[in-house]
């Protein structure tokens, strides 16, 4: 089978999107228990959860540049399949960029915030002027699960990119067999108009011209 361009543009959607996926996963022990678990997190949980996203924006210059390469590189698969979109480019993959603008939204506005609430150690209630303005704006565990909360939103919006590539994929392929079939029909049916006449026919008419001109 040929290697189509389409193929290597679904590559470039799907590769980071499940390498975002994997870095969403690997925060989910941190984030499971402010959110999911029946019991009251321990304070030393937020403890653990707060040094580690201090490591995590205190890291190298080169791993957030590599992070936003990584994320051009989604935008340039997804451009790449909406050039001279088709019916079914402009349904898939057009949600799947909204999507994917909707993840990236999310990551900066709430989680690059929320890192740089933890590395600074200051959080809302801290920063307030009056105790009416403390009230209001969220503290340090809030803080905490608002970016826990944040992260599983992006993983359902991950998800929900693979998804609809996959779609898209089924589609294409139901199409082609379908192509297939009508074109095999199409040759079946020519073929079958074009056989030539049997011998026995073509000797019973030269038998019946001989009788005749006797």
């Amino acid at each position: 089978m040929a290697f189509k361009s389409g193929s290597f543009a679904t590559f470039l959607i799907v590769g980071p999107v499940c390498f975002f996926l994997g870095i969403v996963f690997s925060l989910f022990p941190y984030d499971y228990p402010l959110l999911w678990a029946g019991e009251p997190t321990p304070p030393s949980h937020y403890d653990y959860l707060e040094a580690h996203l201090r490591f995590l924006h205190a890291s190298p210059p080169l791993i957030p540049r590599i992070l936003h390469i990584v994320i051009f590189v989604g935008f340039a698969g997804m451009l790449a399949k909406l050039y001279k979109p088709s019916e079914s480019n402009m349904l898939f993959d057009g949600a799947s960029l909204v999507l994917y603008v909707c993840g990236v939204t999310v990551y900066i506005a709430n989680i690059v915030k929320g890192l740089r609430l933890v590395s600074g150690g200051i959080y809302g209630a801290e920063l307030a002027g009056n105790e009416e303005d403390a009230e209001q704006v969220l503290g340090r565990e809030d803080s905490l699960k608002v970016l826990a909360a944040s992260n599983t939103i992006l993983a359902l919006i991950l998800v929900g990119v693979l998804i609809l590539q996959a779609g898209q994929w089924y589609a294409e392929k139901k199409d082609q067999q379908e192509f297939e079939k009508l074109n095999q029909k199409g040759s079946e049916s020519a073929s079958k108009k074009e056989r030539p006449e049997s011998p026995v026919a073509t000797r019973g008419t030269s038998r019946q011209g001989s009788k005749k001109r006797q």
